[in-house]
């Protein structure tokens, strides 16, 4: 019998996949599959406890018993866009590991919550797409809001409302995503932006482990007046407070990707 293996990270947008996954295959044969990255925003523990609740199955908590700065420190450097250390560590090699011990290609099926607005996250023409990345390693990989009916976040936000849940505080506190507690080395200025706005106290906290790192190395990248330079966490920040918006792309979001 098919085993499903949801990749459920604590946002919307997984808890739907696997909502369509157990509505079309029960929940008898589901495992939902969660990767600790031990900085996830209180509000993102508490859903994801109701989303487990919610979709049946049996639940599996993987952590690699660091955070994000931990490894960065172990591995003497800062992951960024190009460059995620954090993702790789301790998501994909963690749950590729639990996959290859527990679960037999032929009759398993692996499912992530990216939805039809960012399908080249999946699939693409070039094979960088999580489809492609698992399938080298020999996996059939599916995302379930690719497929019709298109669901925007709004629609998945409401889907969550009927079954009775409330979404992480991520959502209402204009987070593109709820992964990390809202830190993300994918992310753009923009993120950042708010993510200092809503919670100023995780802000600091991300710029004071940068600050403190050796070497000049920063997380974001200054794209101003047709250069890119190392952009400091602080820095930011400062011009934030000097009402220096004009020179913040808030359309800058980025994306974690973290199963790419």
């Amino acid at each position: 019998m098919t085993r499903h293996v949801v990749m459920l990270s604590g946002g919307i947008g997984s808890w739907a996949a696997g909502k369509r996954v157990a509505q079309k295959h029960g929940s008898n044969n589901l495992t939902l599959l969660f990767c600790d990255t031990l900085i996830e925003d209180w509000d993102c523990y508490r859903f994801l406890d109701d989303a487990v609740a919610n979709l049946g199955g049996e639940f599996v908590r993987l952590c690699d018993g660091r955070d994000p700065w931990q490894v960065f420190r172990d591995e003497g450097t800062i992951a960024n866009t190009r460059v995620d250390l954090c993702s790789r560590i301790l998501k994909r090699d963690l749950s590729d590991k639990w996959l290859a011990e527990h679960c037999e290609p032929a009759d398993t099926i692996v499912y992530l919550g990216i939805d039809w607005t960012e399908i080249h996250r999946f699939d693409n023409r070039h094979g960088r797409g999580a489809k492609n990345r698992y399938a080298k390693n020999g996996w059939i990989c599916e995302a379930p809001l690719c497929e019709p009916p298109y669901l925007d976040k709004r629609d998945l936000l409401a889907w969550a409302s009927r079954e009775g849940l409330t979404p992480s505080r991520a959502y209402e506190q204009g987070m593109s995503h709820d992964n990390c507690g809202g830190f993300c080395v994918k992310a753009g200025v923009g993120h950042f932006a708010q993510l200092l706005k809503m919670r100023p106290e995780i802000y600091r906290h991300h710029e004071e482990q940068e600050a403190a790192f050796p070497g000049d190395r920063t997380i974001l990248r200054d794209r101003n007046y047709g250069e890119t330079k190392p952009l400091s966490l602080r820095e930011l920040r400062n011009r934030i407070e000097a009402g220096a918006d004009s020179q913040i792309d808030m359309f800058e979001i980025g994306g974690c990707g973290c199963f790419l």
